[in-house]
């Protein structure tokens, strides 16, 4: 008998039957799908129907010890500490990474790679079929989202056609303003999203992409287009299920290049990418680089999607080509089902990122709550 192939084994049957009860019923209790913030009890309620002997449960306490079960975040209007919980679906995601030895993460790596993309291509199929409507009620009440619902275009859930149409839902132009919109240096957030800020790539590396095939060649693709950034500073804005699934522009300028590049459905939780160093998420994950023009002085600016665990897309508006003009605060595209990163790069000297966010990310080690134009740092006029 071999224990971590057994556990790995529940845990892939843990996923396979969420998504399957997820999908297959529509009209499930919002606490039994892939909607719910899984707090301690919830979820171990969950998971034991699919751990039942002490040995496996005896793993889950322990992972639950070692992982926690979400993330303290600071709000920037507030500047308190918030904790959040984690999805059920990202839980189970964090322990198919994290169980058993180092060597049997090594050798069911590529299991759990093949895993999760299956999953990921399912749930996109579901959630963009007619019958997926059912689930966005439940979706609404469970993140506590009817509140929000004036800020889009279209507030009436009972308007769209699928799941996947109100993941991706578009907000009016007026509810996302862009801070210091007459000041060009102004370079503002890409999302509604929980952002670190690093004024270089190496203090990156060291508190946050800690995996050991993180480089910027790998990310962008490209090691010509990495050089760009050597020395540069670096966003990342991670978006949790529950917040508006657009990314915008950061700065004002012209696309010049778009290169997606296939890849893995690992979540991009803090907590898988801090703590597992057998791979790096960012550099294994399905993403898109887009590389920008500034307006102002040429210099490339790199803003780099990443899909992640049950994503099924990342998806263009069909403005974005190359040579297309962009504005600060623009919308550039949408992801559908999960959660999701924008990572924005910039050159070396480019940008002095705001102190706030910078002190958030290198000395607590935290990600602070953000909307979409709201001030990141000031441009330099190289």
């Amino acid at each position: 008998m071999d224990p971590d192939r057994d556990l790995f084994d529940c845990h892939a049957a843990a996923l396979r039957d969420l998504t399957d009860s997820t999908t297959s019923n529509h009209a499930a209790d919002p606490k039994e799908t892939l909607h719910q913030p899984a707090n301690h009890e919830s979820s171990h309620s969950f998971l034991r129907k699919h751990f039942p002997s002490a040995y496996l449960m005896q793993h889950l306490d322990n992972l639950e010890s070692a992982y926690h079960m979400g993330n303290y975040v600071i709000d920037r209007e507030t500047g308190t500490k918030i904790f959040e919980p984690m999805s059920i679906y990202v839980r189970l995601g964090m322990h198919l990474l994290y169980y058993g030895t180092e060597q049997s993460k090594l050798l069911h790596l590529k299991e759990a790679q093949k895993l999760l993309e299956e999953e990921s291509i399912k749930m996109g199929q579901e959630y963009d079929a007619p019958q997926s409507k059912a689930h966005i009620e439940p979706f609404i009440t469970s993140f506590q989202l009817w509140d929000s619902l004036s800020q889009l275009k279209e507030p009436n859930p009972a308007k769209y056609d699928t799941f996947n149409q109100f993941f991706a839902r578009e907000i009016k132009e007026d509810a996302r303003p862009v801070q210091g919109a007459q000041d060009a240096e102004v370079t503002c957030s890409p999302a509604d999203c929980r952002l670190s800020a690093f004024p270089t790539v190496d203090l990156a590396t060291k508190y946050w992409t800690k995996g050991q095939g993180f480089n910027l060649g790998r990310l962008l693709g490209s090691d010509d287009v990495a050089s760009r950034f050597d020395g540069g500073s670096m966003v990342i804005a991670r978006l949790a299920p529950q917040d508006y699934h657009r990314w915008h522009s950061p700065i004002n300028g012209t696309v010049v290049a778009i290169n997606e590049i296939p890849g893995a459905y690992y979540t991009v939780n803090p907590q898988a990418i801090n703590e597992t160093t057998t791979l790096d998420v960012f550099c294994e994950n399905r993403r898109s680089v887009m590389v920008l023009k500034r307006e102002e002085t040429g210099s490339p600016i790199a803003v780099v999607t990443v899909g992640a665990m049950l994503v099924g897309s990342i998806k263009y508006n069909p403005s974005v080509t190359i040579g297309a003009q962009i504005r600060r605060g623009e919308c550039l595209g949408a992801f559908y089902y999960g959660g999701s990163t924008v990572i924005v790069l910039y050159p070396r000297g480019e940008v002095a990122l705001d102190e706030d966010l910078v002190r958030n990310s290198v000395e607590h080690s935290c990600e602070t709550l953000m909307k979409v134009g709201w001030s990141t740092g000031r441009l330099t006029r190289q």
